[in-house]
């Protein structure tokens, strides 16, 4: 919890300022005032500014808002941006970070309840008359001057691996897919919290007038084994010009941003001034706050129209560039072309940009799964960490890539040579950073013999949320947003910042 010193908590109304102004305002007009003073924030926080001039009639509940904003960020931020490589399915930690070669001579047998000590299991596996053990089908070396064991469905991720800090003790509590994306995403289980790019945004602000602050791609070379939500990446109680945009592939990459048939520019411009004004109208008789974030999204429409088509043209990019990502970096919506399109997104100062790849659930074939969603990702996502290098962007962008949980150490359903599967494992799981204020070439964590529990250094959600935060110069129990009574924050009642991964 926040530790505010009651005596000077901005929260509480009981102010002699508070008890000179109610003289004059009755509670009607003082709910008015506030909403008003909320929607000007918040068209503020999309134009990027933490100035807004108030009157003498300003009221508590702006101060307050104002306040928590004007105070951001809280200390110097290491980074400026963030990048996050959302594998959605939850990739298998055996075949790709987390080493455990004493499994091989364990094939096929029962997994010990003394590993297990009765944790339960998901009801895809918990009636197995049996547990086998299943060592990766594949071998692992070590690679860089970090000596880092890496699978070799990795290989080009393994030739930055000198550039990546690998924390193998990520846990959480959902064990299953819509619970654990969603916690993950938003801090919270239950549907309905706004996402990370939602609070970047409302704390921080823009950094483009031109560009949302929170932009989100969805991979369109990956299996749909799990579905994505818009509510993954939306605003929940925020302002709502907070909540992620989908840029996709295609004709037209921003839903509804296009001038209907016949009409123009000019005619885009002459239609918003008439609908400003009878938002304004609105806003006047109801003071609903929303209907500020109305006004700032149609606007921020208009401005897209012209720095949409210029961003997400990847053809002028160098040949030199599009084989480092991969052959098929030149087909846009491919993982490959999302991740050029990320770096230049970067470049326009996009704060937060969230990169979803699907198919890694593998309950069954998942040798010849991995080995795919492997290809598939390993060139591009190296790729894109040498490009940020060789730019100079990567001292002040974090990247971020892993799931919503592990893989079991045991197989699910019938273990042969050459296949099997592994069921969802909350308990333990690898994730990587990589840039802007993150140790390079280290590893945090450890788990047991059988990654099935943490031995050393556990990092929950929470604490994955506060580091994330504590990077880009929020202190994530300061960051607060006051809805239905009650003060909610990213990382709720929460987390501790992973001072052991910081350079």
């Amino acid at each position: 919890m926040s530790t505010h010193n009651h005596n000077h908590d901005p929260f509480r109304l009981h102010t002699p300022e508070f008890d000179s102004l109610n003289k004059q305002w009755d509670r009607r007009n003082f709910l008015l005032k506030t909403a008003l003073g909320l929607g000007a924030i918040a068209t503020g926080t999309l134009l990027g500014t933490r100035s807004i001039s108030k009157g003498p009639s300003a009221m508590p509940g702006e101060d307050f808002q104002q306040a928590m904003l004007d105070a951001l960020p809280h200390f110097a931020p290491k980074a400026k941006r963030i990048v996050y490589l959302f594998m959605s399915g939850g990739p298998s930690q055996f075949e790709t970070f987390d080493y455990k070669p004493k499994l091989q001579n364990l094939l096929g047998q029962d997994l010990p309840d003394s590993v297990r000590k009765g944790q339960r299991l998901t009801g895809m596996s918990a009636n197995q008359a049996s547990l086998p053990i299943a060592p990766a089908f594949c071998r692992f070396n070590q690679h860089g001057q970090s000596q880092t064991w890496v699978s070799e469905l990795l290989p080009h991720t393994a030739k930055v691996v000198d550039d990546l800090c690998i924390v193998k003790s990520v846990f959480s509590e959902a064990i299953n897919h819509d619970p654990a994306l969603t916690f993950f995403q938003t801090g919270n289980q239950l549907p309905g919290r706004p996402s990370i790019g939602s609070w970047i945004s409302y704390g921080l602000g823009s950094d483009n007038q031109n560009l949302p602050t929170f932009i989100v791609l969805v991979s369109k070379d990956a299996p749909r084994d799990q579905p994505l939500y818009a509510r993954l990446w939306g605003n929940g109680f925020l302002p709502s010009e907070h909540q992620g945009v989908q840029f996709r592939s295609g004709k037209d990459p921003v839903l509804f941003l296009n001038n209907p048939e016949g009409y123009d520019g000019a005619d885009r411009q002459e239609m918003l001034d008439y609908l400003k004004q009878l938002n304004q109208l609105q806003n006047e008789a109801y003071g609903d706050p929303e209907v500020n974030a109305r006004i700032a999204q149609y606007e921020m429409a208009y401005r897209m129209q012209t720095s949409v088509p210029e961003v997400m043209d990847i053809s002028e990019e160098t040949d030199e560039t599009f084989e480092l990502y991969g052959p098929t970096s030149r087909d846009p919506g491919t993982y490959a072309a999302n991740c050029i399109l990320a770096r230049k997104l970067l470049e326009k100062d996009v704060k937060f940009v969230q990169l979803y790849h699907q198919g890694w659930d593998h309950h069954g074939g998942l040798p010849g799964g991995m080995k795919q969603q492997c290809q598939t990702i390993d060139q591009p996502t190296a790729a894109f960490i040498t490009d940020l290098k060789r730019r100079g962007l990567l001292e002040d962008t974090l990247v971020i890539w892993g799931g919503e949980f592990g893989r079991t150490v045991y197989s699910q359903g019938i273990l042969t040579a050459d296949n099997y599967g592994r069921d969802h494992h909350p308990r333990c799981f690898t994730m990587w950073m990589a840039g802007a204020g993150v140790k390079a070439g280290f590893s945090f964590g450890e788990t047991d013999d059988f990654s099935y529990n943490i031995v050393k250094d556990p990092v929950h959600v929470h604490d994955f949320h506060a580091t994330l935060m504590y990077l880009m110069g929020i202190d994530h129990e300061q960051l607060i947003y006051k809805f239905q009574g009650r003060r909610f924050r990213l990382t709720d009642v929460h987390g501790k910042v992973v001072k052991g991964i910081l350079a």
